[in-house]
């Protein structure tokens, strides 16, 4: 089953092309072309939804041309279209939407509605090609072929979805049997870390400069608070992380390097302290067979191995899977994925973005 994937949930612009077996229960990955703003973005250390909706428009076609052109017929071979409704910006989403409708009446295939929020799940589901189209860019670079192989995965299952707007984790019992258990009450991850990374003045998005600047601190000299870390729930707060990184910087007027890594070390220590705890107490109580990680931060390699610590640590045999870092951003290689495992076939009549759209 060949799909067509699109994915315009924020600010980048993304198709897919992958090829699905029913019978072996696997995803390759054929293309996934991405097209991002992010320069335009760090230029005012935030997205502005009206800029993103515009390069969405600029982008979308000559990315679904890409990611088509490794078929010889991409009107025959196409089975069926997969696109994000929600949750992101409306603008953003209605391109990619609109679109994806406009092909399925044009040639007659039926659409697959996807959250955005199963994708960064099932981007841990996906294997690729040794000569993989990767990005929106004349040279366009390779990739190898991933470890983590689909039917290695079991149920019951721990998902972590942890990236810029959302910080939650699901039990899946199996692909139609998905339960939400909990999520952030007020900031996501990622946005603690972008927040963060304003006050100390680095760069947008924050996360990848903060976790360069914590690497070779050994000691934790703030050691900021561990909101809800021992709960009974599953939910997460990391707002209260930043006022107290705020009140640092306020006793310090004007942090040195040393201390700005200092300041970044001990955030991400406190971030990752209450992911793996809160994610690891989860897959004990619901007593898993694999443990899952997906969404940008999760591309962060100190979450990884802070993850694989307490696996050891605690001397749990739960396998943990992690996408690779290309497929932990938005990417339409998740979202036809994930299309593919929940087959909801429709007519493009019946498709509407949803920006709101979560867990149900």
């Amino acid at each position: 089953m060949i799909i067509l994937g699109i994915e315009t949930s924020c600010d980048e612009t993304s198709a897919a092309v992958v090829n699905a077996s029913e019978h072996e229960n696997k995803v390759e990955l054929l293309s996934n072309v991405i097209a991002t703003s992010l320069a335009l973005h760090a230029k005012t250390g935030g997205i502005i939804p009206e800029v993103a909706a515009r390069e969405q428009v600029k982008f979308i076609i000559p990315v679904i041309e890409e990611a088509m052109s490794v078929l010889k017929n991409p009107q025959e071979e196409i089975d069926a279209i997969a696109v994000t409704v929600g949750p992101g910006l409306i603008g953003s989403l209605l391109v990619g939407v609109e679109t994806a409708r406009t092909i399925s009446y044009i040639w007659n295939k039926p659409i697959i509605p996807v959250n955005h929020l199963f994708g960064h799940i099932y981007a841990n589901f996906i294997r690729s090609n040794s000569k993989l189209r990767t990005s929106f860019d004349p040279e366009l670079r390779t990739e190898g072929q991933n470890s983590k192989i689909d039917n290695e995965i079991e149920f019951p299952a721990i998902a972590l979805i942890v990236s810029g707007g959302h910080t939650d984790l699901v039990l899946m019992k199996n692909h139609r049997d998905i339960k939400w258990l909990g999520g952030t009450r007020d900031d996501a991850a990622g946005e603690a870390f972008d927040k963060t990374g304003r006050l100390l003045n680095l760069p947008y998005p924050a996360g990848p400069e903060i976790e360069k600047l914590a690497t070779g601190v050994e000691k934790d000299v703030y050691h900021f608070p561990r909101p809800l870390m021992d709960s009974d729930d599953f939910d997460f707060s990391f707002s209260g992380l930043k006022t107290a990184v705020l009140r640092e910087v306020q006793k310090i007027k004007d942090p040195s390097f040393d201390e700005i890594k200092n300041l970044s070390y001990s955030l991400q220590e406190a971030i990752f302290a209450v992911l793996t705890k809160k994610t690891i107490k989860a897959a004990k109580e619901f007593d898993v067979k694999s443990i899952l990680l997906g969404g940008g931060v999760a591309a962060n390699q100190t979450l990884r191995k802070a993850f694989e610590f307490e696996i050891r640590n605690l001397k749990l045999e739960i396998p943990l899977f992690v996408p690779p870092k290309k497929l932990c951003t938005d990417n339409a290689g998740m979202i036809a994925a994930a299309a593919f495992f929940n087959l909801e076939k429709t007519d493009w009549r019946h498709i509407s973005a949803n920006p709101e759209l979560y867990f149900d």
